[in-house]
């Protein structure tokens, strides 16, 4: 199981994640949103603004405080070293 640091010390399982998306559009907005009333909402930004959104495949959703692009070279480096 790889981890994948999320930003201040919290790690996410890759082998669970889905997607990292940006929180500017109405739509992943209303998802963080209903992920809060369902309690599946896990917020790991220690206070600083939501600049990426991690979305598990066991339907939770990270907050993180790092942008998804700060991601994007870390995952595509694990699947380049895995093939």
């Amino acid at each position: 199981m790889e981890l994948i640091n999320i930003g201040f010390g919290s790690l996410v399982s890759r082998d669970r994640l889905l997607a990292i998306v940006s929180p500017d559009s109405a739509p992943i907005k209303r998802m963080v949103q209903e992920s809060r009333e369902r309690g599946m909402l896990i917020d790991a930004t220690y206070g600083r603004k939501t600049a990426s959104i991690f979305i598990m495949d066991s339907d939770h959703v990270i907050l993180s405080a790092l942008p998804p692009e700060h991601f994007g070279a870390r995952t595509e480096q694990h699947g380049a070293e895995g093939d």
